[in-house]
């Protein structure tokens, strides 16, 4: 199968999923806001738009991956574009959005899945709800949610922040998360946009949630580094941002990716991807 994507806010995720995309040909557009992202996206295979600014053309797309970030003002690319999307609507074979599982919100450690209701605590949570939300109701579009969990992958990761110092293992009693490894986020895309379901949602997270100074601690043990120094999380000198991230706490299920879209995992936890990433360092 191969299509025409424009891809809203070609980044990270999008980068990988375009380079799965490209070899079998397809046509791939990525926008931008920032100029300095066109080389990436360029050599993700995709043709890059800086927007706003050059208007990016739904002539001929057949499929749309949306991973601009909302903010209080609500979705970007539905700001500007929502009526000549909704106007398309037929065109489409598949719409993608790229939620987070922040909209979940703190459930003392206990497991969801798509089915748990939303009911974030974070200003980011609550914009994701509301652009979930916002797109869900735009008439006739075949949209499927993808709720990731903390991305990690190649030049994201703890390994350079261990090589720069000054790394700690914050401790909070009980406090897990979730993450996935990019390469498994474009797989996740790609299976879905062969086998389309317009209105599922899907959770995108690997096996095993775990407590973040387990991650940490395995990462200094893969580079032969020290352990790094373990602060309790109500000492520890955080930003608000990074402090905000402890105040939720939950394991994500992941059962429907595999279910309904086949998906066997690359990484299926985070100590086969860092040793997959320690190799590549």
């Amino acid at each position: 199968m191969t299509g025409t994507l424009l891809s809203f806010g070609h980044g990270y995720s999008a980068r990988a999923l375009a380079r799965h995309l490209v070899p079998q040909g397809w046509q791939i557009t990525g926008t931008t806001r920032n100029v300095e992202q066109v080389g990436l996206i360029r050599d993700s295979g995709a043709t890059p738009v800086v927007w706003p600014g050059e208007v990016p053309s739904l002539d001929g797309v057949t499929h749309i991956l949306i991973s601009a970030a909302p903010s209080a003002e609500g979705d970007p690319v539905l700001g500007a574009l929502r009526d000549e999307i909704a106007a398309r609507a037929g065109q489409f074979k598949w719409v993608g959005y790229l939620s987070t599982t922040a909209v979940y919100g703190d459930h003392q450690g206990g497991w969801v899945d798509e089915t748990t209701p939303p009911t974030p605590t974070a200003k980011r949570g609550q914009w994701r709800v509301l652009a979930e939300e916002h797109w869900s109701a735009v008439p006739n579009l075949p949209l499927h949610i993808f709720r990731l969990a903390g991305i990690y992958g190649p030049g994201r990761g703890p390994f350079s922040k261990l090589k720069g110092g000054g790394q700690r293992r914050i401790i909070k009693p009980g406090q897990v998360f979730s993450r996935i490894h990019v390469e498994d986020i474009a797989q996740v895309l790609a299976a879905s946009m062969v086998n389309p379901n317009p209105g599922a949602i899907y959770n995108v997270c690997d096996d095993e949630p775990v407590p973040p100074q387990d991650v940490i601690g395995y990462a200094a043990e893969l580079q032969g580094l020290p352990l790094p120094p373990a602060v309790p999380f109500d000492e520890a000198d955080m930003t608000p941002m990074a402090r905000s991230f402890y105040n939720e706490n939950k394991r994500v299920r992941n059962d429907r990716i595999k279910d309904e879209l086949g998906v066997k995992l690359i990484y299926p936890n985070y100590r086969v991807g860092l040793e997959a990433l320690v190799k590549e360092d």
